[in-house]
């Protein structure tokens, strides 16, 4: 009797210990299929997320671009477009002190170059609001533009004064807001200035330049030009003229008044018609 009693009771811790082997790996199993799971939608919630980041329009990339340069790349339907700012003062060989807001020629000319250059950008918008600066570096950035043989639209916002003429007009149509101004005034010169014949006559040489592109790049004369450069009777403690939105369209600097919408319409129908010239002429 003692011998089945012992040979039962091994009977039963084996079959205990069966059942205990069994349940131990059954919630294995379960805890990797649940993990698995996890980890499946972390990585689908992972996937989403960064496509999410690569579609939205203020992802990281874009959002260095403008702090680098003051430009961002935007599409509309099957075109795409560079957005360009131009403000507060336009630097040259001098570095400005750090608390004035500024535009540094060295940042704009490759950048304008690379457009000009890049097949996948159709077009190019600049969003001015300029008090002017180094006569030299704004005339080197409004000839690039001028010289571009994509299409190109000028929006003023704020104001285009002094070198911000000719970067206003240099686009191939040119907008101006309405409460935005646009100041006419000659060269002018801070610092030491030896008082000589020739100091005068290279002024009036640099203030010719000015004129001529101006004149060659909008609808006003140099005779016009010149009189609301030497205007006496509107500025205080200068000679010169304001010009808001609709005298700076009266007097021919610029082609509209308009917002920003508008001048964006007019880039994508001059894309257009650029698109279409391109498929004639293939054909």
């Amino acid at each position: 009797m003692s011998k089945n009693n012992n040979s039962n009771k091994k009977l039963k811790e084996e079959e205990k210990r069966k059942l205990k082997n069994n349940t131990s790996e059954n919630n294995s199993s379960e805890n990797d299929s649940s993990e698995n799971d996890f980890s499946e939608n972390d990585s689908s919630e992972n996937d989403t997320e960064s496509e999410i980041s690569n579609d939205s329009p203020i992802n990281e990339e874009h959002t260095e671009q403008i702090e680098n340069t003051g430009s961002v790349v935007t599409s509309h339907r099957d075109s795409i477009i560079q957005c360009l700012t131009i403000i507060g003062q336009i630097e040259g060989h001098d570095i400005l002190p750090s608390q004035n807001k500024t535009t540094k020629y060295e940042h704009v000319i490759p950048l304008l170059v690379s457009i000009e250059e890049d097949e996948r950008i159709d077009g190019l918008l600049i969003l001015l609001n300029t008090v002017g600066g180094d006569v030299e570096a704004g005339l080197a950035i409004a000839e690039l533009i001028s010289g571009m043989k994509k299409p190109t639209v000028s929006i003023v916002l704020g104001g285009g004064h002094s070198i911000g003429i000719p970067l206003a007009v240099a686009a191939k149509k040119s907008f101006i807001a309405k409460s935005a101004s646009m100041t006419v005034h000659p060269v002018r010169s801070t610092g030491l200035t030896i008082g000589v014949p020739q100091t005068f006559e290279y002024f009036q040489r640099m203030q010719d330049r000015i004129t001529t592109f101006v004149s060659e790049n909008s609808k006003i004369t140099k005779k016009r030009y010149n009189e609301l450069v030497m205007n006496t009777g509107e500025l205080v403690l200068d000679i010169g003229t304001i010009l808001n939105g609709k005298d700076a369209v009266k007097e021919g600097l610029i082609d509209n008044v308009g917002t920003l919408s508008q001048a964006m319409d007019c880039l994508y129908d001059m894309i257009k018609k650029d698109k279409k010239k391109d498929k004639n002429n293939k054909k």
